[in-house]
């Protein structure tokens, strides 16, 4: 009985044979090639003929590595974009504290000639709030009993009177305005020595000068200073400018004053350490008897 494979599966040689023939053919082209370098065109030629099937083959690859080059770009440039946000913010609030100090050291400054200026004791105020009370005019200094602040004693800043304190804590103090309706303080026109009270004015922010006479001579643009008169007040420190003369209504003349110092804007304040002077006291009197028997010694 014939077992052999019908002549369909027949598949000529047989592996090891076709195996010894490759191997010789490549053996042979081996040397061929390296003693007659016959290969070298055809070599070229398949790699022209490959070189766009290798390049589409590496697409994907450099698909994949553009896109990772790309967002590692991004990423960088979010933490650098970050990063020079937060130095942006961190040298603006930088600046920003260096001319508040700056601003700080000048009002220091000012305050210090002011103090040459005006010889006498004092100490340098910080306003912690001003009062939220719509009807009044009133600042919170951070000095107090302990550093010898006193009712009455003036506040001044750089330009010129400011208030004057009114109550006293342990470690603060309320200053009223001279802008507030019921503060007042003796003055005089430099120009003419014109002495008269100041008010705090009806408008906000202001000063008034009331009950002057009807021959009173100021006009605007005068300067008012301190007279002295108070005891507390050191005579000539600037307190405003008539900014307008109201015609006489009645029997005297009013005129509107804006204040010289920087009362509602200023953080820095200067608390003259003055003592109020005391009353002269009368000499106490004599008993009726003893009155009695002087006279008749006499």
């Amino acid at each position: 009985m014939d077992r052999s494979p019908p002549p369909f599966f027949k598949q000529g040689p047989s592996a090891n044979a076709r195996l010894l023939f490759f191997s010789l053919v490549a053996i042979a082209l081996l040397v061929v090639d390296s003693r007659l370098a016959m290969l070298g065109r055809l070599r070229e030629g398949i790699a022209t003929v490959l070189y766009p099937v290798q390049r589409s083959l590496l697409v994907p690859r450099d698909l994949v590595n553009l896109g990772a080059e790309y967002l590692a770009d991004v990423n960088r440039l979010r933490t650098e974009n970050s990063e020079l946000r937060r130095l942006e913010a961190a040298n603006a609030n930088a600046l920003l504290q260096t001319e508040q100090l700056a601003a700080e050291n000048q009002r220091l400054r000012q305050l210090l000639a002011m103090r040459e200026r005006t010889a006498i004791r004092s100490t340098v105020a910080e306003v912690l709030y001003d009062t939220r009370d719509a009807f009044s005019r009133k600042l919170v200094l951070d000095k107090g009993q302990q550093h010898g602040v006193i009712a009455g004693q003036p506040v001044i800043d750089a330009a010129g009177v400011v208030g004057q304190v009114t109550r006293v804590y342990p470690l603060s103090s309320e200053v009223t305005l001279v802008t507030d309706r019921r503060s007042t303080i003796p003055v005089e026109v430099r120009r003419t020595g014109e002495r008269s009270v100041a008010f705090g004015g009806s408008l906000d922010g202001t000063i008034e000068l009331r009950y002057l006479r009807t021959n009173a001579d100021v006009r605007e643009g005068d300067v008012l200073v301190t007279s002295g008169l108070d005891g507390l007040f050191p005579p000539g420190l600037p307190v405003g400018t008539i900014s307008a003369v109201q015609p006489a209504t009645s029997a005297f003349v009013s005129a509107r004053v804006e204040p010289a110092a920087h009362v509602e804007r200023t953080k820095l304040l200067l608390v003259l350490l003055v003592e109020p002077q005391a009353l002269p006291v009368p000499p106490p009197a004599e008993p009726a008897a003893e009155a009695r028997r002087r006279r008749r010694g006499d």
